[in-house]
C-alpha cells in the first residue's frame, strides 16, 4: 500500500472509530509501528490528527471526507488562506527580496506574486519555487536541505550558508499555531530552526495565520511574538484574542476582496 493510501486509511479509521491505537493498526495494515508513527507525524504536521499516547485522534474534526479522499492541509480553510495570501501580496514592492516559508498559507501568497516584476524570492517550498520560477522577472533561490518524507518541503539548516549571505526585506511565515506566550510554533524542530534563521535575516517578519491557528501551540517556537511586525488573519479571528496581542500590527483579510 502506498504511503498516501495508507494515510487515507488511517483517517478513514479515525472517522469510524474516533481513535486509533498504533499497535493494533500496524498489525491490521501489515506495516511496522515505526512506519505508522511516521504516517501519524505527517498527518499531525498537516493539522489533520492529534497524536496521543500510543495512538491518535482527529484534530478538531478537521479531516473531512471528499469522496474517497480527505482534505489536505492546503485545502483546509482555503478561502481564508487565499484571502490572507492576497492581502500579504500588497505588502510586497517591486525590487524587494522576500523570504517565504513552505506553509500552505504562504503558498497562496506565492500564487498572488506570480505576475510581479523584479523580485528576488528565497524559499524552502518546492511548490512556491516552481510557481514563481515560471516568471522570468522573478529571481528564485531555493534553500537547500532535507526533503521531508511525503511532502514538498525542504527542512533543516543545510542551507544556512545561503541564508547567511541574504539580507531580505520581508519574511512571510505561517505555523501550526500562534500564541501570545509561545509565539509561532511548529511540530518539526528542524522546520522551526530554519524559520528562526530566516527571520533573523529579514528586516520585517510577517505572520500569515487563519483564525484556527490563533491560540494554538505546538512543540517548537519558530518566531517569538516580539519578533513579529505584522499578523495577517481573517475575519473569523477571535477579536478579544487579537486585542491581547500587543506591539504587532494586525491586518484582517476579507474573503470577498478579490483585488
Amino acid at each position: 500500500m502506498f504511503a498516501s493510501k495508507r494515510r487515507e486509511k488511517i483517517v478513514e479509521c479515525l472517522h469510524q472509530k474516533g481513535q486509533v491505537v498504533v499497535k493494533e493498526l500496524a498489525k491490521e495494515m501489515n506495516v511496522s509501528e515505526g512506519t505508522l508513527r511516521t504516517d501519524l507525524r505527517l498527518l499531525e504536521d498537516e493539522g489533520i490528527i492529534e497524536r496521543t499516547h500510543g495512538g491518535a485522534v482527529l484534530a478538531n474534526k478537521k479531516a473531512v471526507h471528499r469522496g474517497d479522499s480527505f482534505f489536505t492541509r492546503s485545502e483546509l480553510n482555503y478561502p481564508e488562506k487565499r484571502a490572507i495570501g492576497m492581502q500579504a501580496a500588497r505588502l510586497v514592492s517591486r525590487g524587494q527580496c522576500v523570504l517565504l516559508d513552505a506553509s500552505s498559507t504562504v503558498l497562496e501568497l506565492a500564487k498572488a506574486l506570480a505576475d510581479c516584476d523584479y523580485l528576488t524570492v528565497v524559499t524552502n517550498g518546492l511548490d512556491a519555487a516552481m510557481i514563481l520560477n515560471q516568471n522570468p522577472r522573478i529571481n528564485v533561490i531555493l534553500i537547500g536541505g532535507v526533503l521531508r518524507s511525503g511532502s514538498r518541503t525542504v527542512e533543516g539548516v543545510l542551507g544556512k550558508n545561503v541564508l547567511d549571505g541574504i539580507h531580505a526585506d520581508l519574511f512571510f511565515t505561517s505555523a501550526e499555531g500562534v500564541s501570545i506566550e509561545e509565539g509561532m510554533t511548529d511540530f518539526s524542530l528542524y522546520e522551526a530552526e530554519l524559520k528562526k534563521r530566516m527571520a533573523a535575516n529579514a528586516r520585517k517578519t510577517i505572520a500569515l495565520a487563519d483564525h484556527t491557528k490563533l491560540g494554538r501551540r505546538s512543540i517548537a517556537t519558530s518566531v517569538e511574538m516580539a519578533q513579529l511586525h505584522t499578523l495577517i488573519t481573517d475575519a473569523k479571528a477571535d477579536k478579544s484574542y487579537l486585542e491581547k496581542i500587543k506591539g504587532v500590527e494586525i491586518m484582517i483579510a476579507s474573503i470577498n476582496d478579490r483585488k
